[in-house]
C-alpha cells in the first residue's frame, strides 16, 4: 500500500506540474509578444522586472520539468529540442527558438546529472566551473564572442526582452548548469525549492552587478554555483562525509 500511495502521489504531482506549465507558457508568450511594443521603463525598474518577474517565470519551467530527469525518453527529448532550436534559429523565429534552446539545455543538463554517481562529484564541478567561466568571460573565448561576434552570441544565448526593445541574455551553458545543479539537488535529496530560488536570484544578482558596473557581460556561473551550494551546505557536508566513510570501509575490506 505504501508503494502504491507513493506512486499515486508522484503521478498527481507530475499532473499538477504539467498543468502549471500551461498558464506560465501563455503568460511568457504574451510578454515576449508585446515587450518590444511597451514603453521603456527606468533602468533599475527593468532590472527588478527581470530579476523578480521574468527570470523566475522562465526558470519555473525548468523546475516544473524536473520529473523528466528520470524519463526513459529523455535522450530523445534532448535531441528533439536541439534539432528544434537549430531549425527555429535558422528560421529566425526568435521567441520559439529561445524556448527550444531552454528545453535543449534543460534536458542535456538532466542527462548529465544522471552520470554523476556521487554528490561530491557535483560539488567539485560547482567549485571549478566558476573559475573557468571567469576566465572565459574576461580573457577567453566568451569575451571574443561577446565583443566581436555578436551574431554568434545571440544564437548561443537565451534572450530576456525588456520593455521598449532590447534584451538581457544568458549563455546556453548557464542554462545547462542551472538544470544540472537543480536535477542534482533533486537526485541527492537536497533542498530543491530553496536551490531553485537561490540559483534564480543569482542570475538577477549578476544582472544587477553588470548594470551597476555598466559591463557588457559578467560571468553568471560564480553566483549560480553559490546558489546551488549555499542552501545545501550542511546536507552536502553530511553526504560527502558519508561517501568518504563508505569509500574507506570498502578499501579496508
Amino acid at each position: 500500500m505504501v508503494g502504491g500511495t507513493a506512486t499515486v502521489l508522484r503521478s498527481r504531482e507530475t499532473a499538477v506540474r504539467a498543468l502549471a506549465v500551461v498558464p506560465l507558457s501563455i503568460a511568457l508568450g504574451v510578454y515576449y509578444g508585446i515587450a518590444g511594443h511597451l514603453e521603456p521603463i527606468p533602468t533599475w525598474w527593468t532590472v527588478a522586472l527581470l530579476a523578480f518577474g521574468l527570470l523566475p517565470t522562465v526558470f519555473a519551467l525548468v523546475y516544473l520539468a524536473l520529473p523528466l530527469r528520470s524519463a526513459r525518453a529523455l535522450p530523445v527529448l534532448a535531441l528533439g529540442a536541439v534539432a528544434a532550436a537549430v531549425l527555429l534559429e535558422i528560421a529566425d523565429l526568435g521567441a520559439a527558438a529561445n524556448f527550444a534552446k531552454l528545453a535543449a539545455a534543460t534536458f542535456i543538463g538532466f542527462l548529465f546529472a544522471a552520470y554523476f554517481e556521487r554528490l561530491s562529484w557535483i560539488v567539485l564541478v560547482a567549485l571549478l566551473v566558476p573559475w573557468v567561466d571567469i576566465f572565459s568571460v574576461f580573457r577567453g573565448p566568451t569575451k571574443q564572442i561577446i565583443h566581436h561576434k555578436e551574431g554568434v552570441f545571440t544564437a548561443l544565448s537565451f534572450a530576456f526582452p525588456v520593455p521598449g526593445g532590447g534584451a538581457a541574455r544568458l549563455g546556453i551553458p548557464d542554462l545547462l548548469f542551472f538544470a544540472l545543479f537543480l536535477a542534482s539537488a533533486d537526485r541527492f535529496g537536497l533542498r530543491v525549492g530553496w536551490t531553485w530560488l537561490a540559483m534564480t536570484l543569482s542570475f538577477g544578482a549578476t544582472l544587477a552587478l553588470a548594470t551597476a558596473f555598466e559591463s557588457i557581460g559578467l560571468p553568471a556561473l560564480p553566483f549560480l554555483a553559490l546558489g546551488f551550494l549555499g542552501p545545501n551546505v550542511d546536507l552536502i557536508w553530511r553526504q560527502v562525509r558519508a561517501d568518504r566513510a563508505e569509500a574507506r570501509a570498502t578499501a579496508d575490506e
